[in-house]
């Protein structure tokens, strides 16, 4: 994969990185106490090479993003549905069960709830049995029933449109209220009954409805609600805002974050997601395809809590096509984090896997291309890169395990990039690989330590730019990097910093979230010859050249860890000789008054690049960097 001496520049740069992180504490009471005795500036020079004839190329792939079902990023997150456990399978299949967080409208005299295992679907046979009990004076006029918060409130919006469906079936006839309300049920957003006799709706009967909101609250809930005694069942309670992206159920302002960093791959579903702490609650892709109403859903285990499994195998491929990024499918290898399957026995595994890409790449006749066809996209998904497993090289049975995929997946499909779980930068493989995966391909960096990072601020924010600058710098070494955790619901944070902090209705990127669109540019770009002269032991850098809208461009990067402010002076050789007098576009900065300083639901934008256009007069190419800054240059 790579030379030993790449690899010793490699890790000097990620040590280097780490070092600065590590001791950044120290390090910035140090430069407060000069920067009070110094108020000068501090000059440092960029010698840049700026002809595309001595760059090198910077790969496709450089820059990518990575989804984990964790934190709650798919499930009350990236994808819309609103209702939390719409099976009721959530408690297990064990009956009575919990219903959570379903709870009863009424009490023990008026309504009985239990569940049961009579649902017409075979993947999953919870249902929910409601059993009005109401005496002769009726039930209260406000009705007696079930109601679902979502995850910690619905976003129901004034004017929208939501899509309710959910099955149904009675001894008798119903007349149930399906209403939209606010979060304790006082008031209703939208509402609509289901009218029925006993004839209609003796078998499971499907029902949907649209639902337009008069109000808008963030914490609402789902209600469904009758004044008429007897038994009625529910399954599969679904409710979907219908604007969604392109209608392909995505939450629009969380994945248009994702679109802001330009990614040219994905990587999903995960993580530990993929191994599960058993393998019986491991990422089963077969069992999130097809219709949404026969996926069994399952708990996972790593991070504690129940996924419907709505976001799946079709939805992370469609996301990908959305994104226009490479697709990077991470599947089991028979390792979970408490259990392995021995190498003999880890066929079903690799053919689970060859299904899977058959999935995504087989023609409409296909087998498995049949089913994705069924589910709306007949035409194949492009993925061309998948990782066999995940964090598991030290396992006993991984590399004889990886073999067998490794050797299955490259006879039926010779082009697909396989990336293994081992490191090879400090020795050579002992087996093939077209990437690995910590090194060659940076799947999960993070500054990450909770007494610095905090939940993310500017000093984490900092030592992450270096580092980028590292691996840009560095990427004939380095093929693809990605940031982990990209999303967190701030009502689960299982991880700490990420990217994405949001709730049922608001989010805001974090500094880490915000130096990852500096380098929107830099995948496919090629990277200028550039030297650092003068005191520059606190300032990185980098250049490349770009083209945008035909027009081409140099960008200058740069990181002051330093308390102090540094004027940049950057010097070009190799100019064409109609472009001499190069001057400055376009300024970004990425600061704030303190390195701790973090964003949040009240200041959001309290660090977001500030940016300017037409910042220097032709020919001057001396930039001012301030204390603390990440900045970017386009000339």
């Amino acid at each position: 994969m790579m030379d030993m001496e790449c690899s010793l520049k490699f890790l000097t740069s990620i040590f280097l990185t780490l070092f600065l992180l590590g001791s950044y504490s120290a390090y910035e009471n140090v430069r407060l106490v000069d920067a009070r005795e110094d108020n000068e500036k501090h000059y440092v020079t960029l010698q840049v090479e700026a002809s595309n004839a001595t760059g090198r190329p910077i790969p496709e792939t450089l820059f990518g993003i990575f989804f984990e079902e964790i934190n709650h990023a798919g499930a009350g997150g990236l994808w819309a549905e609103l209702v939390s456990n719409r099976g009721f399978e959530a408690g297990g299949q064990i009956i009575p069960s919990s219903i959570w967080p379903w709870s009863i409208i009424g009490d023990e005299s008026t309504i009985s709830v239990v569940t049961d295992r009579s649902s017409c679907f075979e993947r999953n046979k919870i249902a929910l049995r409601m059993e009005v009990l109401c005496n002769s004076s009726g039930c209260p006029s406000e009705g007696v029933g079930v109601y679902n918060p979502g995850y910690w409130g619905m976003n129901i919006e004034e004017g929208k449109k939501y899509k309710v469906t959910l099955y149904v079936r009675s001894t008798g006839d119903i007349d149930v209220s399906v209403s939209l309300t606010s979060s304790n049920g006082s008031l209703t957003l939208a509402s609509e009954q289901i009218i029925a006799l006993a004839s209609e709706v003796s078998k499971w009967t499907k029902k949907e409805m649209l639902l337009e909101a008069n109000g808008t609250d963030d914490g609402a809930r789902l209600q469904l609600t009758t004044t008429k005694n007897g038994s009625i069942w529910f399954d599969q309670v679904s409710a979907m805002p219908v604007d969604t992206y392109k209608g392909h159920g995505f939450r629009n302002d969380l994945f248009q974050m994702m679109v802001d960093l330009k990614p040219r791959f994905i990587r999903f579903p995960g993580g530990c997601y993929v191994e599960g702490d058993s393998l019986s609650n491991a990422f089963h892709w077969k069992e999130t395809v097809g219709a949404w109403e026969e996926r069994p859903g399952h708990f996972g285990d790593v991070w504690n809590y129940w996924t419907d499994d709505g976001l799946g195998h079709f939805e992370f491929f469609h996301l990908a096509e959305d994104l226009g990024a490479a697709p990077i499918w991470v599947f089991n290898s028979g390792i979970s984090h408490h259990d392995q399957v021995e190498t003999a026995r880890i066929m079903p595994f690799v053919q689970e896997a060859l299904d899977g890409i058959e999935f995504a790449r087989g023609d409409a006749n296909s087998t498995w291309g049949s089913v994705r066809a069924a589910m709306g996209h007949p035409k194949p998904f492009g993925l061309k890169y998948v990782a066999v497993g995940n964090e598991d090289c030290g396992k006993k049975y991984y590399k004889g395990n990886y073999l067998e995929f490794y050797n299955a997946i490259k006879k039926a499909y010779p082009d697909i990039k396989i990336i293994s779980n081992c490191d090879g930068s400090s020795q050579p493989l002992d087996h093939p690989a077209d990437y690995y995966d910590f090194h060659a391909f940076v799947s999960e960096y993070a500054a990450k330590s909770e007494t610095d990072a905090n939940k993310g601020n500017l000093l984490a924010a900092l030592g992450e730019a270096g580092f980028l600058l590292g691996l840009e710098k560095n990427s004939d070494v380095v093929g693809m990097v990605s940031y982990a955790p990209l999303f967190v619901n701030t009502n689960d944070r299982r991880w700490l910093p990420d990217a994405i902090v949001f709730n049922s209705s608001h989010l805001y990127g974090t500094p880490s979230y915000w130096v990852q669109q500096f380098f929107t540019e830099s995948s496919g770009a090629t990277l200028l010859s550039s030297t650092m002269e003068g005191n520059s032991s606190y300032v990185e850098a980098s250049a490349i050249s770009f083209q945008s809208n035909g027009s081409d461009y140099i960008q200058i990067k740069a990181v002051n860890f330093a308390n102090v402010t540094v004027e940049l002076k950057v010097k070009m050789t190799g100019l064409d000789s109609s472009n001499t007098k190069a001057s400055a576009k376009k300024k970004k900065v990425l600061t704030s008054a303190s390195v701790m300083d973090e964003n949040s639901f009240s200041n959001p934008e309290m660090i977001t690049p500030q940016e300017s256009l037409g910042v220097m007069p032709e020919g001057n190419l001396t930039f001012v960097l301030p204390p603390y800054s990440f900045s970017l240059f386009d000339i």
